[in-house]
């Protein structure tokens, strides 16, 4: 590559502003953020999604275990009568393997339900106090500040 190809390269990337970052599902792709006007975005949240993914991650804790133990009473006394049939041996591995899963499941369910909780905690607290601290903040030539 020659050095002048080189340098229209460069000059055509800062033409493009290509080091500016915009971030994906700004208002005008369906996101969360607001236009706070001049071209800026302002993101937002809620604790909604994160309560709402709390409750699912309950619900499924609560249909795995469940499933797991609906899994378990069906398979109960499989084996009576059917021992030696070569079926049987792979019917149980599949059971046990459904067993173990659903039960990884269930754990995990239980422990993302307090996690996913305490996020929509602390952003809510960090709202306050951001704001809190935003408001205390006195801006000499604005009503407030006057």
């Amino acid at each position: 590559m020659a050095w002048d190809e080189w340098e229209q390269l460069k000059a055509d990337a800062a033409e493009r502003h290509t080091t500016q970052m915009q971030l994906n599902s700004t208002q005008g792709d369906g996101g969360f953020a607001k236009s706070a006007g001049g071209g800026v975005d302002i993101l937002e949240h809620s604790r909604g999604p994160w309560a709402s993914a709390a409750r699912t991650s309950d619900d499924l804790h609560g249909s795995t275990t469940a499933a797991r133990s609906d899994l378990a009473k069906a398979h109960d006394g499989m084996g009576g009568g059917l021992e030696g049939l070569a079926s049987i041996t792979s019917v149980k591995a599949v059971s046990k393997s459904w067993q173990d899963r659903l039960g990884r499941v269930r754990d995990e369910c239980r422990s993302l339900e307090p996690k996913l909780r305490q996020v929509a905690i602390d952003l809510g607290e960090a709202d306050a106090e951001v704001s809190n601290k935003a408001k205390a903040v006195t801006v000499p030539g604005t009503r407030r500040g006057e």
